[in-house]
């Protein structure tokens, strides 16, 4: 068992448009996160926002810290949110053990000095996918299936963007300090999301897709709305979207993204919506 972590810095939008293809990939796209046996990390300087994902086999996995955070154990100062995107397993939080089935969630407060992560079949392994956020109170622990879920149902079919956002870690659901996680589920026939796209200079935010079909893919559109970028994605991949980058992608055929974030406030509807038309 390993921890692996790198370090992101933040980024202005004067110096991204003058990266190309490479950088952009390089600063923007979580290439592996789901690595067998092992625990991988992202700390971005955005918003201090950490992206992750466990994937535990024979033995769990403990979350330990890591050198950045200068911290005794992992959630001393920080929340933690996970999602398991596949086999059955469970998460064991200073002891209580907290089953997690495909799309369930849990929240993990501040304060909370051991986390274990467990997969029920070594032949079908958990995948956890792991967003954190620094907390300046406790909240408890708490899990999360996509019965509790808000869901809101946005778009149509006929401008391909028929999907439900299934809020899962969201204020009215479960207390977190900044910390904020649902999963937008893409209709069959429907390829975007996000759309039309929006900005929130408040908030930082991450996607993470997953059940892209194999052969398929998805291009996540980013930057200022009158300079646009794009970057191509595959299965159980993320991209990281500054507060100053629009959100919205389309894929090949229909997906599932986790969004997370992190910021000023927790009102969600806390955004500046960008038409179609505005964007170049």
């Amino acid at each position: 068992m390993a921890t692996i972590y790198e370090e992101r810095y933040s980024y202005h939008p004067e110096d991204f448009k003058s990266y190309d293809t490479q950088r952009i990939r390089k600063e923007f796209l979580i290439e592996k996160l789901m690595d067998t046996g092992n625990i991988r990390l992202v700390y971005s300087l955005a918003e201090r926002y950490i992206v992750g994902g466990a994937v535990p086999v024979d033995n769990g996995l403990l979350l330990e810290t890591i050198d950045p955070l200068k911290a005794e154990y992992f959630c001393e100062r920080r929340e933690v949110g996970v999602i398991n995107v596949a086999g059955a397993g469970s998460i064991v939080v200073d002891g209580t053990e907290y089953k997690l089935n495909f799309k369930d969630a849990l929240y993990i407060g501040k304060g909370s000095k051991e986390v274990i992560f467990k997969s029920d079949d070594v032949s079908n392994p958990a995948h956890f996918y792991i967003n954190s956020a620094p907390a300046h109170r406790e909240f408890p622990t708490k899990h999360v299936t996509m019965g509790d879920a808000n869901v809101i149902h946005l778009g149509a079919l006929e401008t391909s963007n028929e999907r439900d956002i299934n809020q899962l870690l969201i204020n009215g659901v479960v207390e977190t300090c900044q910390l904020q996680m649902g999963m937008t589920e893409l209709n069959t026939g429907s390829v975007w999301n996000t759309m039309p796209p929006h900005l929130h200079s408040r908030r930082n935010e991450v996607y993470f897709y997953f059940d892209v079909q194999d052969g398929q893919t998805v291009c996540h559109f980013m930057g200022e709305p009158d300079e646009t970028r794009h970057i191509w994605l595959q299965n159980e991949q993320a991209v990281i979207s500054p507060s100053w980058s629009i959100h919205s992608a389309a894929g090949t055929s229909n997906y599932i993204f986790i969004w997370g974030m992190a910021g000023e406030n927790l009102d969600y509807t806390d955004m500046d919506i960008i038409q179609p038309t505005e964007l170049k």
